[in-house]
């Protein structure tokens, strides 16, 4: 059983705002996440390697959402 930190009536309510959704709604909402990730993602690779560009940074990120194993010869 998952812990969590939502009392039960707080849950019942996340997910009566959910269910009322419209799709749009909800990919919109995916979207915004999903940018969020990235620039964490960014920020992290920022503190990680101050010297990189924003050329190297981009190409990180991608590297780690679609290769998350390091490429020979790359940093």
């Amino acid at each position: 059983m998952p812990i969590s930190d939502t009392s039960p009536a707080a849950k019942r309510l996340q997910m009566q705002i959910e269910a009322a959704l419209t799709g749009e709604e909800r990919i919109l909402r995916t979207l915004e996440a999903s940018l969020l990730v990235r620039e964490f993602t960014k920020s992290k690779i920022r503190s990680d390697h101050p010297d990189w560009t924003e050329a190297q940074i981009a190409h990180e990120v991608l590297r780690l959402q679609f290769l998350p194993r390091k490429l020979p010869g790359l940093p």
